[in-house]
């Protein structure tokens, strides 16, 4: 028995993208374009009119923005939304991930390689249970202020570099709305380095670091060739380049091959940790959709090194932290509420 198509409502102020975004989805085969919006507040009375099975979201529009008409979806009648985005406004792209979009990914062109992942997109975010979603990121979720000073000084590099723990954090789908819920846990003093791999759209990783730097009291930085692996400091890999570390213990941005199916690479980020910091890497699986960062997982625990995975009530999608878990390359499932907790407990550890 065939499936029944996805329902779509797209929401775009220009006829022009949502023409392009029509003609991608219809020509799949799968989808059915249930309805227009040309703004935020016929978006959200169309989708309480038409019950669409995704909506695909710009930000920028007349009489009500993408961001609030978000909300206001959310918050009647729940449906998985895709941001669909220039890069130059990212920040604003992930702000609405706060707001309880799933994704985000770029306005695509013609081009056939942006027009399958749009449509892979499309099919995977309008799968996702969106109540769960909502719940994960919202319950027991930090009042988020200014960050506060540190309340003690920073390691000096040299001490981390030589001895201190390292974490490497592997995360896809739901993985920012994750991030953002334990980064922002974190102590302002937490005393070592932590290196995020976020499967992303390209030009978006500068965006989600700025997003996630105003949540936390650590400064987030989006990682650049030969920067020296410092405590305190959470470094976020672009999705252009893979992101690893060197035995000097600096990062390095590896080239994209046309295999690598994610971008950036978790296995390359939590493999390269496994080598160069040994028993003292911890890596960290969440939430997302295929099997990259199990490989990486595996590897640090060989090495000594301790692995701790999402467990599958909190996650948007228990599809990486899933395959790690069954190929016994994770020491412990917690719940995202208590990885920081954990986070903290290793990083005060010396052994």
């Amino acid at each position: 028995m065939t499936a029944p198509p996805i329902r779509v409502l797209l929401a775009d102020d220009s006829a022009l993208a949502r023409g392009l975004l029509r003609g991608f989805l219809e020509a799949d085969g799968g989808f059915q374009v249930v309805g227009e919006a040309c703004h935020g507040r016929e978006a959200v009375e169309m989708v309480l009119a038409l019950r669409p099975d995704l909506v695909t979201m710009d930000l920028e529009m007349p009489v009500m923005g993408g961001l609030e008409a978000i909300a206001e979806i959310m918050a009647s009648k729940a449906v998985p939304i895709l941001v669909v985005s220039s890069v130059a406004d990212a920040a604003n792209a992930y702000a609405a991930v706060a707001k309880g979009a799933v994704d985000v990914v770029s306005k695509p062109s013609l081009d056939p390689d942006e027009q399958r992942d749009f449509v892979a997109k499309a099919r995977l975010v309008s799968k996702i249970p969106v109540i769960t979603h909502v719940r994960a990121l919202r319950v027991g979720a930090p009042t988020v202020e200014a960050p506060p000073p540190r309340s003690q000084p920073a390691l000096p590099v040299e001490l981390a570099a030589a001895s201190g723990r390292a974490f490497f954090i592997a995360s896809s789908t739901g993985g920012p709305q994750a991030l953002a819920h334990l980064l922002a846990r974190l102590p302002a003093d937490f005393p070592c380095p932590v290196l995020v791999a976020q499967h992303i759209a390209d030009g978006f990783a500068a965006g989600m670091a700025d997003w996630l730097g105003s949540l936390t009291a650590l400064p987030v930085r989006l990682a650049t060739q030969g920067d020296l692996v410092a405590p305190g400091i959470i470094y976020v890999a672009p999705s252009e380049r893979h992101l690893a570390v060197t035995h000097s213990r600096r990062l390095t941005l590896l080239e994209r091959q046309s295999k690598d199916v994610y971008r950036p690479s978790c296995d390359a980020l939590l493999e390269s940790g496994a080598a160069v910091f040994g028993r003292r890497a911890v890596g960290i699986i969440l939430t997302g959709m295929g099997r990259d960062g199990a490989s990486g997982m595996a590897a640090i625990k060989e090495a000594g090194g301790t692995t701790i995975a999402q467990d599958e009530a909190s996650s948007v999608i228990y599809g990486m932290n899933r395959v790690a878990v069954e190929q016994g390359a994770v020491d412990r499932v917690l719940a995202l509420d208590a990885i920081a907790a954990a986070m903290a407990e290793l990083a005060g550890r010396n052994g």
